[in-house]
């Protein structure tokens, strides 16, 4: 592939329906799958325009053209929500700007494939929590994103990564690893290894649900990281929910889950001293609270009750990955020092550990938000 400049990416521009003079180009975001840049236009006497242009990593995602199905299917059912209820569409969803053919994304000479966003104006994403309003922001802001999509057909979208939280497949891939032992590691960790044996269960626990119908498929974001949540500049409230690459069917749990794994952390998701992982409660009632009301009582009593399980099973899932992949030889998750994938999964089986101790506590606080 020829180099990512702006020569090239100037090229690109050429094909989308943007106005105006194209006056900069820079990379944008610290984002580690799609590479991004901001574009800037001078409309004639009416000012500068910016938007965002991705060139859609396909090695991550194989089927963009259904990725971005599913991206247009959401985004103009939110438009249209947002704007019957008042709000600013521009601002609170994301808007995808055509190519000049009219698709929702163009091919390059090369065969990559690229997007193009309406830049949110006056306002700003963050890594990290500055305050617990921030936490809740986020909470409040995803669970909005599960009210305002209640009633979208999560069935008709595609699974942009197959089987992404399928723990009970997650478990089974596991497993193979363990016998197939590549790297000859197995016999080092054999307490990890036994860690995930014992919750076989847990594992298959939401999959069995879902065959008995037991729980509804909705619409889910699948990563719920503060950084995906666009906060106004001004009043610093969560306003517009972004990177929908894997939006696809699942649950709500997983959203709210996955949040609790990497946001109520009291560590590093790599921190080798696992005396300083936990999972502060305080973060857990901020963020259950933002995420139950946000829902505006869409989900059901059962779902809420789940979330505990959501917590414990995304993190479980996420520890047993690391370890598969450390069992494999690390060639899914980037590494930057031996044992990296190893320290990552300990610190996500402390959380576990954590959680089960804490288990109490926790089906408590959902239980008094659940009204």
């Amino acid at each position: 592939m020829s180099e990512l400049n702006n020569e090239r990416v100037r090229e690109v521009a050429k094909h989308f329906q943007f106005e105006g003079d194209l006056v900069k180009v820079c990379r944008w975001g610290n984002g580690h799958i799609n590479d991004t840049f901001l574009l800037v236009y001078q409309i004639g006497k009416m000012g500068r325009l910016k938007v965002i242009l991705q060139m859609m990593n396909k090695n991550v995602f194989p089927k963009p053209v259904e990725l971005m199905e599913n991206v247009m299917g959401v985004t103009s059912f939110l438009y249209k929500k947002i704007e019957a209820a008042g709000g600013d569409p521009m601002r609170e969803t994301l808007n995808v700007i055509p190519a000049e053919d009219g698709l929702p994304y163009y091919v390059d000479a090369e065969g990559e494939y690229w997007r193009a966003y309406v830049y949110v104006t006056d306002a700003s994403s963050y890594d990290m929590a500055e305050s617990l309003d921030d936490f809740y922001e986020s909470a409040y802001s995803f669970g909005n994103f599960q009210n305002m999509l209640s009633d979208y057909p999560a069935e008709t979208l595609h699974e942009t990564i197959e089987k992404f939280h399928d723990t009970r497949n997650r478990f089974a891939n596991f497993k193979k690893a363990v016998e197939a032992d590549v790297k000859g590691r197995a016999s080092e960790v054999q307490e990890e290894i036994q860690f995930v044996l014992d919750r076989e269960k847990d594992a298959c626990f939401f999959a069995e649900m879902i065959d008995r119908k037991e729980i509804p498929l909705r619409v889910t974001h699948n990563d719920t990281k503060l950084n995906n949540i666009m906060l106004d500049n001004v009043t610093r409230k969560g306003i517009c929910v972004v990177d929908l690459d894997t939006v696809m069917p699942g649950l709500a749990m997983y959203d709210f889950g996955d949040s609790i794994r990497s946001g109520a952390s009291t560590g590093a998701e790599d921190e080798k001293d696992l005396s300083k992982i936990s999972c502060d409660m305080e973060l857990f009632e901020v963020y259950t609270k933002g995420f139950i009301e946000g829902c505006g009582g869409k989900l059901t009593s059962k779902e809420i009750e789940l979330l505990p399980m959501g917590a414990k099973i995304m993190t479980f899932e996420c520890g047993m990955r690391f370890l598969t992949d450390y069992l494999q030889g690390d060639v899914y998750f980037k590494i930057h020092r031996p044992e990296h994938n190893l320290d990552r999964c300990r610190t996500q089986f402390k959380l576990v550990s954590d959680m089960e101790a804490k288990w109490d506590i926790m089906s408590d606080i959902v239980a008094k938000y659940n009204q």
